[in-house]
């Protein structure tokens, strides 16, 4: 792979510390979610800011796809729902629903779009294939 940028951050103290990345532009403080057993918080978590970069990054790759087939998106949306819980192995895994909005434009074409982004153009889409359950739905 050429990898063309690497973001770095780094973590320190956990669910309940704080994140933050050498340029300065991430600087979080983090809080473990109640429903985890943590005492909550106004502060972000991992599942939010994976919830985030997922749906960013979802996003771009559909819009990349309907301007290669000639039909660019000008209204468009991805909302990702990153889900955390135990399996009945007793171990933590992720579960993701990335809901896509294009008002105004066909069903069956976002679907397809939708679909075509999620199997060969975003890289978390890539990254997550086999490692977590995803589900894709046009809303």
């Amino acid at each position: 792979m050429k990898t063309l940028y690497t973001a770095t951050a780094t973590a320190v103290g956990g669910r309940q510390g704080r994140i933050s990345s050498p340029d300065g532009v991430l600087d979080h403080v983090l809080a473990h979610p109640k429903e985890l057993g943590g005492p909550g918080g106004h502060a972000t978590n991992p599942e939010q800011l994976f919830a985030a970069g997922y749906a960013a990054c979802f996003e771009n790759a559909l819009l990349r796809v309907a301007r290669e087939r000639k039909t660019p998106l000008t209204q468009s949306s991805v909302t990702a729902h990153v889900g955390i819980g135990r399996e009945d192995d007793g171990y933590f895994r992720l579960e993701a629903t990335l809901e896509v909005s294009a008002p105004g434009r066909d069903r069956a074409e976002i679907e397809e779009l939708a679909r075509i982004a999620h199997e060969e153009v975003c890289p978390y889409s890539r990254a997550t294939r086999g490692n977590m359950a995803v589900t894709v739905k046009v809303v």
